[in-house]
């Protein structure tokens, strides 16, 4: 596992760049182990990527760039729910699927010509986004970008089929209609209610030839991709070595890719460091103390750091115990954040600050705390609203009881966890239990965790990160009320009408000033609700290959694959 377990949020609030820029999204929170005091660098600003950024012509033709991948990708298809939740499955995706839009390293999304040649609003009463696609982008099919591809992406996705497992509806549920333009490289996609966030949508676009029906949709992409039309096409997939390669596509009408090929091996965290100091692959996570303490000496060897949409967080549970919003808000109460997250950065050279929004990083403009008492440490706030939920002091070191039941909670924790997420885990429950509150430490296999544990909801406390919730509207499926079964990227199931209400009306605000106050207004109601405490703002702290160009540590800009190589 990565310093932390990282829930992606494609689509969601979600997510982007990971700790690894190939981390898999939805891990355990935390930092690493045992490494000592380091000198501490502040945080890095708001726009800063570290990519070691080059020309193309000063990159060399050709070569190979290796990666440790944390897990086999079985669901291909991004807009379907499992294949939308990892960062592996979506950062992959994007080098062989249209990304129409990518985004720099302040946030700001930027049309991609290689597949549009203009996107703009040409309308407001009602919303209509008008993209004019780029004639040479063709699908590995020989058919080309076309209305028809919009269209099936948004009436898969919109949430209005059940049939289709989705893995988020946000924006795709607002459009109208999707419609050919004054010619058929014209696209006309108009929305029954604002949304600011457009040019986060199609991003990227899926083949309506592989998503034509349900099956199509849920199954078509398990183990392949159907069609393509990016720089790259898969290599080889090998399942048993647990290998996957890409190679540049001889179709591609665009700069062709610098590398013949990028190489993709399952690893866990511990043993990608090994594999990077026996200079088998070309990037390593550093964000561990652990991690950190053995790459930085490496031979021919790079820190790089940045700030993404990267936050570690404590969930709490909806069920039992914590159904009632007193007893969550008194976990919020009775932890001393400035000391879990003294654990977590221990050992790692750039400072974790407190974290005091769900939403917005400290990084992005309209970033403000508003935390307020909910995360404040107070012991004897905690203990006076556990009193008011009606459970009793038993005595020093006992479990408050009521009904007869004694309050115990269990925290479900990866068994890839890092030593660093152990400990604060360990001083958390410390914390709890001077409140009254017994909580046990349930250690579950690292591939179950998510799919046992945290996305059916069972668990009463877990830790993980998202990552790449980002735009903002994204944030709507991190905390919205479920639908069914279908709890979006919300595991706890709690929440209210009123956040809804107000995460969505944020989304279809243009103004990005008032967007900010909606959202931060929406950020009080989810820290008073008791849904998840917030650490801190994840840094990417990475060990790379010296040389290697155009990659490492992303901060809020997108990837592009078909750019990385090595200096000449």
């Amino acid at each position: 596992m990565d310093a932390s377990t990282s829930a992606r949020r494609f689509g969601r609030a979600a997510a982007l760049a990971v700790a690894v820029a190939l981390a898999v999204t939805a891990c355990t929170s935390g930092g690493g182990g045992s490494g000592g005091d380091v000198a501490k660098s502040e945080p890095p600003r708001q726009d800063s990527q570290d990519i070691n950024a080059k020309p193309l012509d000063q990159i060399k033709d050709g070569g190979e760039v290796r990666f440790a991948l944390d897990q086999w990708i079985t669901q291909w298809n991004p807009l379907q729910v499992d294949g939308g939740t990892y960062t592996d499955t979506v950062d992959i995706i994007r080098a062989l699927e249209p990304a129409l839009f990518g985004t720099d390293a302040t946030g700001t999304f930027q049309p991609n010509p290689d597949y549009l040649v203009d996107a703009k609003v040409t309308s407001t009463s009602p919303q209509v986004v008008t993209y004019k696609l780029n004639p040479k982008a063709k699908w590995s099919d020989g058919k080309p970008l076309s209305y028809l591809d919009f269209k099936a992406d948004w009436q898969t996705s919109n949430g209005k089929d059940p049939a289709y497992n989705i893995n988020d509806p946000s924006g795709y549920e607002l459009i109208s209609a999707v419609e050919q333009g004054a010619d058929p490289t014209e696209v006309k996609v108009t929305f029954a209610q604002p949304y600011a966030d457009w040019q986060n949508l199609f991003r990227p676009l899926i083949p309506a030839a592989a998503i034509a029906t349900p099956d199509d949709f849920n199954k078509g992409w398990v183990e392949k991709i159907p069609v393509t039309a990016g720089p790259f096409r898969i290599g080889t997939a090998d399942k048993t070595a647990q290998t996957l390669s890409l190679v540049p596509d001889p179709a591609w009408w665009g700069t062709r890719p610098k590398l013949d090929k990028i190489t993709f091996r399952v690893m866990d965290k511990s043993a990608s460091i090994q594999a990077y100091l026996n200079n088998e692959i070309d990037l390593a996570s550093a964000g561990t103390a652990a991690a950190y303490g053995q790459l930085k000496s490496a031979k021919d060897t790079v820190i790089r750091a940045a700030s993404p949409w990267d936050e570690v967080h404590i969930s709490f549970g909806g069920n039992g115990a914590l159904a009632d919003q007193k007893v969550r808000q008194a976990l919020g109460r009775a932890l001393d954040r400035s000391a879990l997250i003294k654990i977590a950065n221990n050992g790692v050279p750039v400072e974790f600050k407190p974290l005091g929004n769900h939403i917005i990083m400290p990084n992005q403009a309209g970033y403000q705390d508003n935390s307020g008492d909910w995360a404040k440490f107070d012991l004897a706030a905690a203990k006076k609203l556990l009193d008011e939920a009606g459970w009793k002091e038993t005595g020093s070191g006992q479990p408050r009881t009521k009904d007869g039941k004694p309050l115990e909670l269990h925290w479900v924790l990866s068994d890839g966890t890092v030593q660093a997420q152990l400990d604060l885990a360990t001083a958390a429950a410390a914390m709890w239990q001077a409140a009254g509150v017994k909580v046990d430490l349930d250690k579950v296999a690292a591939n179950d965790f998510f799919a046992k544990y945290v996305t059916p909801g069972k668990f009463d406390l877990a830790s993980w990160r998202n990552t790449d919730s980002f735009p903002n509207s994204k944030s709507l499926a991190n905390f919205r009320l479920p639908v069914g079964d279908n709890s979006f990227q919300n595991p706890s199931r709690l929440g209210s009408q009123e956040i809804d209400d107000l995460l969505k009306k944020a989304a279809g605000t243009v103004d990005p000033v008032e967007a900010a106050k909606l959202y931060n207004q929406a950020d009080a109601k989810i820290w008073e609700l008791g849904h998840t405490v917030e650490l801190y703002q994840r840094p990417v702290v990475v060990a790379v290959r010296k040389g290697l160009a155009n990659y490492g540590a992303f901060g809020l800009a997108s990837e592009d694959y078909s750019k990385v190589g090595w200096e000449k």
